[in-house]
């Protein structure tokens, strides 16, 4: 019987294209995945002896499951088996030796992600700066606006690390074990796209008992942002869950300028104190047509320096109120009221209701895209014993940032995004190309999901011998 012989089948030459994309040099995939190897390499290796997987492969064999957006590790691991996948990811991601999912994360529970990891983030910011690629972003006053938000991305009954927080439940006294963190990421009402900063882990902290919380993340959050960017102009956007006197005492603190959800229930000395404005005729109140839809009225009522609550009266904020209302119906389609420091004129008061209305980019552009769009936010990869949680949380939000990226700076990603028409197709499709051809690099891939690839008959690509 004859027997064929594969060859190692390769895409040949691409179909030319009809008009010349030009790849940005530091902004495409390949070259971000340089740069992320390369602060990999960095990391300093704390075990003793010979190890066939080093640190860098282990955790660049995290991040290519994030950025393949694998339905979870075991299917990553599988990759192992296929001899053209393991070129691909060497050839993609710089991957010689592939971990097993055991060994990667026996590897990656050692690194702690705010020492190691979190450069890597300022490391891409600079490429987008350096690119005046944020320069459109930029919101108000030379300033962007910076949401955060918390979430939690893991919970169990069952399972548990020693950083995990736990919440008993008064009734049966079942514990729930938990970890959230605290996301913030660079938006703007008028791009799609969010420029994700490294997230701060809430969870249990070292030396302590008590269960870590969203306002002391927030605090380590503005330490270690002002370290990195210390004279990057932001302006903080956030839910009526932050506005308290020690949180904006630390927004003032690192010079940070802040729009912040307030809510009667919460802050009921302060909506008495505009109340009472309103009666004293104090307040300035104004109304707004919209220019893109005549059927939209934008109403205002501003009132600066009002005491921020009982307590602390000598902390003025500054408050607006807003209504969005319906010429057609009567009816108000939007109400909502935030606090900030920016002195309130009718000429900013559309401004700041912008921003504050942006406040929801932080949860369906970043949490729900982490959730539903692939990356698999909120499946238990792992626990470890020190910090095996946290560096894939920090990986899938640095996958995402590399992803954003493209979509922002590189035409060649938007090109291909635009011609398969969603996320999951693009994403389906590159692991296609991935698995079925021998590939040189990310941008390879991308090329020919564009324009398509000649493939020579199967029997060229074959040798045929006779063994008997």
């Amino acid at each position: 019987m004859p027997r064929k012989n594969k060859k190692k089948v390769r895409s040949s030459k691409k179909l030319e294209p009809t008009s010349k994309i030009k790849l940005r040099k530091h902004l495409n995939a390949d070259a971000l995945f340089m740069y992320i190897r390369r602060e990999f390499e960095k990391i300093p290796e704390f075990r003793t002896g010979a190890s066939e997987i080093s640190i860098p492969e282990a955790l660049m064999s995290a991040f290519a499951r994030f950025s393949l957006k694998d339905s979870s590790l075991l299917k990553f691991d599988e990759r192992r088996k296929d001899e053209a996948e393991c070129q691909n990811l060497e050839s993609v991601y710089g991957i010689k030796n592939i971990p097993s999912d055991s060994r990667m994360r026996e590897i990656c529970d050692e690194i702690d992600p705010k020492k190691y990891l979190a450069p890597i983030f300022k490391v891409l910011f600079r490429h987008l700066q350096r690119g005046k690629d944020l320069e459109p972003m930029v919101f108000y006053k030379g300033c962007y606006l910076l949401n955060l938000d918390g979430t939690g991305f893991f919970s169990s009954e069952k399972v548990s690390a020693p950083y995990c927080m736990k919440k008993v439940n008064k009734k049966t006294g079942e514990i729930t074990y938990y970890l959230q963190m605290l996301g913030a990421a660079l938006v703007h009402p008028d791009f799609r796209e969010v420029i994700p900063l490294c997230p701060e882990m809430i969870i249990k902290q070292d030396g302590t008992t008590k269960n870590d919380c969203e306002r002391n993340a927030a605090r380590r959050f503005f330490e270690q942002l002002r370290k990195e960017h210390p004279h990057l102009p932001l302006i903080v956007n956030e839910d009526a869950l932050s506005p308290n006197a020690p949180h904006i005492r630390d927004l003032k603190k690192h010079n940070l300028h802040y729009i912040l959800g307030v809510k009667p229930k919460d802050h009921e000395f302060l909506f008495n104190f505009v109340e009472a404005a309103v009666q004293d005729g104090r307040t300035l109140e104004f109304a707004i047509e919209d220019k893109e839809n005549p059927d939209i009225t934008h109403r205002f009522r501003i009132l600066n320096k009002v005491p921020l609550n009982k307590s602390n009266q000598e902390l003025p904020v500054n408050f607006i109120e807003y209504w969005e209302h319906s010429k057609k119906t009567g009816k108000v389609i939007y109400h909502n009221t935030w606090i900030t420091d920016f002195t309130l004129t009718k000429e900013n008061a559309y401004i700041i209701m912008r921003g504050g209305r942006a406040r929801w980019k932080i949860e369906n552009e970043t949490f729900n895209t982490l959730k539903n769009q692939g990356y698999n936010f909120g499946h238990n990869y792992g626990l470890g014993e020190k910090y095996l949680a946290a560096v894939f949380a920090t990986l899938m939000m640095l996958a995402f940032l590399v992803d954003q990226i493209q979509q922002l700076c590189c035409a060649l990603f938007q090109s291909v995004w635009k011609k398969l028409g969603s996320k999951s197709s693009l994403w389906e499709s590159i692991r296609s190309y991935f698995k079925c051809f021998l590939v040189e690099s990310m941008g390879a891939i991308f090329m020919a999901l564009l324009y398509g690839i000649r493939t020579q008959p199967l029997e060229q690509l074959i040798d045929v011998h006779d063994t008997s």
